[in-house]
């Protein structure tokens, strides 16, 4: 247990399971924190090249860590989305489980995640709530193979508007899901 990383909630599952619908050979995970997305993917995936990118030093620690404990095969980086070079390396899949939680929400959250838990790991400006899936749609068309997918965990009260943001940044066959709560939760999309 750390408090530089998120803890797993079963909407993170439910992206992992997303994210398994298809085989992709290569994939990065942005924001990993605990790496538990990317370990997750890589020992379902044994023949995939996974990576992993978060901006926190402690939580990437945290996350080579678990992967060596887990015996999972994961590059890890330390990236900001948000200034991410747009050449590099090109991924079949793109997923994240970003910051979504705005500012006015935090008077309402549980004192054990907002206590403890990494508050830039959790919160998005009240005036900016899709600012980092501006900034996944942007890596996706510039590093995304063409016909990959990116596939995200979304505040529930902005799914509708996070899929409409990728359709207009020229992604395909948008999907928003609900979790085991009945709440938008999950978009996936693919880049044409």
């Amino acid at each position: 247990m750390s408090d530089a990383v998120l803890i797993p909630r079963p909407e993170t599952e439910e992206l992992v399971a997303a994210a398994l619908e298809s085989t992709p050979r290569r994939l990065l995970d942005v924001g990993t924190g605990s790496g538990c997305i990317a370990i997750s993917l890589a020992l379902a995936l044994p023949r995939s090249s996974v990576e992993a990118w978060d901006l926190s030093a402690d939580a990437l620690e945290v996350a080579r860590r678990n992967a060596r404990r887990l015996g999972a095969e994961v590059r890890f980086e330390m990236c900001d989305v948000t200034a991410a070079p747009a050449a590099g390396r090109r991924f079949d899949l793109i997923v994240s489980n970003p910051p979504y939680i705005c500012e006015k929400e935090r008077a309402d959250m549980e004192r054990r995640v907002s206590d403890y838990e990494p508050h830039m790991a959790l919160f998005v400006p009240d005036n900016d709530p899709l600012r980092f899936y501006r900034a996944l749609a942007c890596l996706g068309r510039n590093r995304l193979e063409r016909g990959g997918r990116l596939v995200v965990e979304v505040n529930s009260a902005y799914g509708r508007e996070t899929a409409a943001l990728f359709k207009a940044e020229g992604y395909r066959d948008i999907s928003l899901r609900k979790d085991l709560w009945g709440k938008d939760r999950i978009v996936s999309a693919f880049l044409e």
